[in-house]
């Protein structure tokens, strides 16, 4: 069987990590092949890193999706995010049409352009996944599809996280971390004035934001505005970022919605707790006061930080239940199985 991953990203982040992760699972599978499709883009280092076919195209339309198509001849098309999924389905012709879905985007709650025109992809799609019950519920016609959605959280392979890991001989000394993209759905300027206040109360804390985006500038101005340029270090893009993760005390989200986060998950794997805003499934993954926190309240999110920071004895009991928690939801077993299940794999 061969499945062709479509994305309309040209970067890699959470959803391009999911996809590569799938790919893995079936490398050593004999009766199964799959290729990554996306625009060209820097998700091409790290597809070539992890050793995936790549099947790049100029640009995100039917006719370029049409070319790769009749060039790789896939048995099922598997699309990654609503645009993926619309375009695919205009694409595919009879091939069967998996489409996943990995956030629960404003923009799709209600009538809206985005949320009609997937419309069309779900009618289309053999089956539809969702990676959290938010983002099934979030969708504005999620019941006319309920027969065919299955919610599948995702995991992380902690054994391959780890040896990505020992790829990068550095050291890292930071206390936070921040990894994704600079995006208005990541909302990374409520985190900086959040360590605005973190950083009046303890002013040595050492801050590491990777990733970059369309509000890089915006965000690098608003550090300088609010005097963090001594405690944040802007590290860009990483392709391979799981060793600053894991030298860091403290994960950090401020996310306006999301999915099933990736660095989430790569996050408990590695026993470094999280601290966030209670966001579709960071609540999912984070207990409160067990394995990480959740707060909505920027004053009690920055008295956190300080206090973990603090205080020894809490830190490495919340680095104790990360690792628990990791047992708990990095379930490659089912994931898989659950894959095979719709893809028609017996």
């Amino acid at each position: 069987m061969k499945v062709l991953h479509i994305l309309s990203s040209q970067i890699f982040s959470g959803a391009e990590n999911v996809v590569c992760q799938i790919i893995n699972m079936f490398k050593d599978d004999s009766d199964v092949e799959m290729a990554y499709c996306s625009p060209d883009g820097t998700v091409r280092k790290a597809l070539e890193e992890r050793d995936i076919n790549f099947y790049p195209i100029k640009k995100m339309n039917t006719s370029e999706l049409k070319r790769v198509i009749v060039a790789y001849q896939p048995d099922v098309i598997h699309a990654h995010d609503m645009r993926a999924g619309f375009l695919a389905a205009k694409a595919c012709g009879t091939i069967p049409l998996i489409s996943h879905i990995h956030n629960n985007a404003f923009n799709s709650r209600g009538l809206s352009p985005k949320s009609i025109a997937y419309y069309f992809a779900a009618k289309k799609a053999k089956n539809i996944i969702w990676v959290s019950n938010s983002a099934f519920n979030g969708y504005a016609f999620h019941s006319a599809f309920k027969d065919k959605s299955v919610v599948l959280y995702n995991v992380m392979d902690e054994n391959n996280l780890r040896q990505r890991m020992a790829l990068d001989t550095n050291n890292y000394d930071f206390d936070i971390i921040f990894i994704g993209r600079m995006t208005y759905p990541k909302n990374i300027q409520r985190l900086l004035h959040i360590l605005r206040i973190a950083c009046n109360k303890k002013s040595d804390i050492k801050i590491a934001i990777v990733g970059n985006g369309e509000e890089e500038a915006e965000i690098k101005a608003l550090c300088s505005e609010l005097n963090l340029d001594s405690n944040v270090s802007f590290l860009g893009f990483q392709p391979n970022p799981a060793k600053m993760l894991h030298d860091s005390k403290i994960m950090v989200m401020t996310s306006r919605w999301e999915g099933l986060p990736m660095v989430a998950l790569e996050a408990i794997a590695l026993g470094v707790p999280i601290v966030s805003t209670p966001t579709d499934g960071l609540k999912d993954l984070v207990r409160n006061g067990e394995n990480g926190f959740l707060s909505d309240n920027d004053e009690e999110f920055a008295d956190i930080l300080v206090k973990v920071l603090s205080d020894e004895s809490l830190h490495a009991s919340l680095v104790e239940q990360q690792h628990a928690r990791s047992k708990e939801v990095n379930n490659i077993d089912n994931y898989k199985a659950t894959l095979c299940k719709i893809y028609g794999i017996n």
